[in-house]
This record gives structure tokens, sequence and C-alpha cells, in this order.
């Protein structure tokens, strides 16, 4: 029997949240403000047919199919915010779920480290997908299980503060956001981070 490890809604994608995907989406690229559903099951292989499902259901874009080593993830997008929620209800009566029986989030980390040192931010940035990170700036970390609630996670805190996307993975056995700006800002961005994960 299938795991629905993760089942996100996203209403709008944020411009940053957005783009850092077409760093490495292969599928359809989304664009700013279309919504997008995630879907993280276990194992892996059952998102093959689960994609299936999801593309004959409703006129909606894939953007992201990934088997990895024990999860499978798509992602769907569409301007049409009904065929996004259809295909995401058409995957559940096939898995024979509703959308409560998906993970609920942990937060497994979350830090804020001010004034981040040159030398920090050289390091962070040789690994980044997103903006630079620049030195004297405040670094929000956050790690979360399951791992695609990263992006739930980097949209909500775009959505809440001026803030630089340095880095999310939405895929492995844990997610990760780094963000970066002013303090302040940071902050902010956080508290809507971490609330966003609060179900």
């Amino acid at each position: 029997m299938a795991t629905l490890r993760s089942l996100i809604f996203i209403d709008q994608l944020q411009p940053q949240t957005m783009c850092y995907l077409g760093t490495w989406i292969r599928g359809s690229l989304p664009r700013t403000n279309m919504a997008a559903e995630i879907i993280e099951v276990a194992p892996g292989l059952d998102i093959e047919a689960l994609t299936d499902v999801a593309l004959k259901a409703a006129d909606v874009q894939g953007g992201i199919l990934v088997v990895e080593r024990q999860f499978g993830y798509l992602e769907i997008h569409s301007r049409d915010v009904a065929a996004v929620k259809a295909a995401a209800e058409a995957v559940l009566a096939a898995m024979g779920m509703t959308a409560d029986q998906a993970m609920r989030p942990k937060i497994l980390a979350s830090r804020i480290v001010t004034r981040i040192d040159p030398g920090h931010a050289f390091l962070i940035n040789r690994n980044k997908g997103g903006s630079m990170i620049l030195a004297g700036e405040t670094l929000f970390v956050l790690e979360t299980e399951p791992a695609a609630y990263a992006i739930l996670a980097a949209n909500a805190a775009e959505k809440a503060a001026t803030i630089k996307i340095i880095d999310y993975r939405m895929i492995g056995a844990t997610g990760r956001l780094y963000l970066s700006g002013t303090e302040s800002e940071v902050r902010a961005a956080a508290d809507a981070a971490e609330q966003a994960l609060v179900m």
C-alpha cells in the first residue's frame, strides 16, 4: 500500500520559488502566480501510475516527475486552480485516500544566523541554486520532513517578506530551505515559513 507523504497545494507560485524550480526541473516550466500541487509518495515507483491519473484527469502540466531512492515526486501546475485541484482529487481517488491522510510536516531544524561572515557566505554560495547570500545579511535555514514541504515553506516566506531564496531542496529524506535578507525581513519570512508547516 502506498504512503502519501506530501500533498501540497500552492495557490500562487511566487516568482523566486518558481524560478528556482526552473533551474532544475525537466518538465513543463510553471509561470509566476500559477497554482501548483506537489505529491510525494512511497514507494517511489507508484508516482508513475499516479502521474498518468493526474494528467488524464484535468488540463494540467507536469513540471517534476522524480523517482529517487525511496520516494516519488510529482509537481503539476496550471493557471486554472480548479484543474489543479481536480487532478489532485483524481490522484487521491486512485490511491483510495483523502487529503488528511498525507503525512504532516515536521520541522527538524530552524535557525537564524545574523550578519553572515564573508567566508560563510562563500561556502553557502558554492552550493546554491538560487540567489547569492552576501556578507552581512541574515540567513534563515529550515529542515523539514517530508522533503516536499520545503517548497511550501519557501513560497510562504516569499509571500510574507522581501527576502532572497538562496536554495531549497524538496526531494530526498528531508527538505531544506535557505533564505537571506535583512534581519527584520528574514524574521518575518521565518515566521511565515514555520506557520505554513503547522497543519
